[in-house]
């Protein structure tokens, strides 16, 4: 199965992918300032291309509970130093966490292949924008929601998008793990994906750091949930998920490959 980005035509369906977070703010709940600095950044994409990844993740603006949103100007000048150098030296497939058509039509020109959309909306200008340019749009549940809810939001989106003409094959899902749900749902989502699975569509998890992972693991700092953060991934491997989207990608990527290999040994 194919998830196309630009020119570029992302398989997935077997082993999942795993996508690097590379967070150029100063307010990030977990990172904050760690790569607000775009030789930081720079570098920290290196790294994270040499530990595994397989698509890269850049965000300009924190979306942690009680943040105080950027405005548009802000996030593209916070990406100007980042886009262009991360994509002069690898062809990983970029992706841009932005609700701003404005953004996406940028970052889209400096070389970006994918839009990680958290807005929970189909905005007429993103979908246009999607359309016209063939970049991969990321599309998430971003409130509280059951799994019956986030199943009707997929399909709705999807329904949106099919009357924007937009290939289905630009299309992935993500149920929006921390995005105004409660811990239960939380915890329900990353269990049942087996229940609210698109056929055809790639389906995203991003429960990296959280803090339903610092409550159900005990560990109330967020660089240090790692081993949490991989019983979860276990299940959603387990559950059919096919992009994993990662801080610890050189730690987490033995987790995800022992997942999958349990999975195969099921017969799933």
């Amino acid at each position: 199965m194919i998830f196309k980005c630009r020119d570029k035509n992302i398989e997935y369906g077997n082993e999942p992918l795993i996508m690097g977070i590379i967070n150029v703010t100063p307010d990030s709940f977990s990172d904050g300032g760690d790569y607000a600095e775009s030789d930081n950044a720079i570098n920290h994409a290196k790294e994270l291309i040499a530990d595994g990844a397989d698509i890269l993740d850049f965000g300009a603006q924190s979306t942690r509970p009680g943040h105080t949103p950027v405005s548009a100007e802000e996030e593209i000048k916070r990406l100007s130093a980042v886009i262009p150098a991360v994509r002069s030296f690898t062809d990983k497939p970029i992706s841009v966490d932005t609700y701003y058509p404005e953004v996406a039509k940028k970052v889209i020109e400096w070389g970006a292949d994918i839009i990680n959309d958290v807005s929970g909306v189909i905005n007429p200008d993103m979908a246009s924008l999607i359309k016209k340019s063939g970049a991969g749009w990321i599309i998430m549940h971003s409130t509280a929601g059951s799994i019956a809810e986030v199943s009707e939001f997929f399909a709705s989106s999807i329904y949106e998008c099919e009357a924007y003409g937009i290939d289905k094959e630009q299309i992935c899902l993500d149920m929006g793990i921390g995005f105004g749900k409660t811990r239960q749902q939380d915890l329900e989502l990353i269990a049942g994906i087996k229940q609210y699975k698109v056929c055809g569509y790639p389906l995203l998890l991003g429960t990296s750091r959280k803090r339903v992972i610092g409550e159900y693991s005990g560990q109330s700092e967020p660089k240090e949930r790692i081993y949490g953060n991989i019983a979860a991934d276990t299940a959603a491997i387990l559950g059919g998920v096919d992009i994993i989207r990662l801080h610890d990608v050189k730690h987490e990527k033995q987790g995800i490959k022992m997942a999958y290999a349990l999975k195969k040994a099921l017969g799933e």
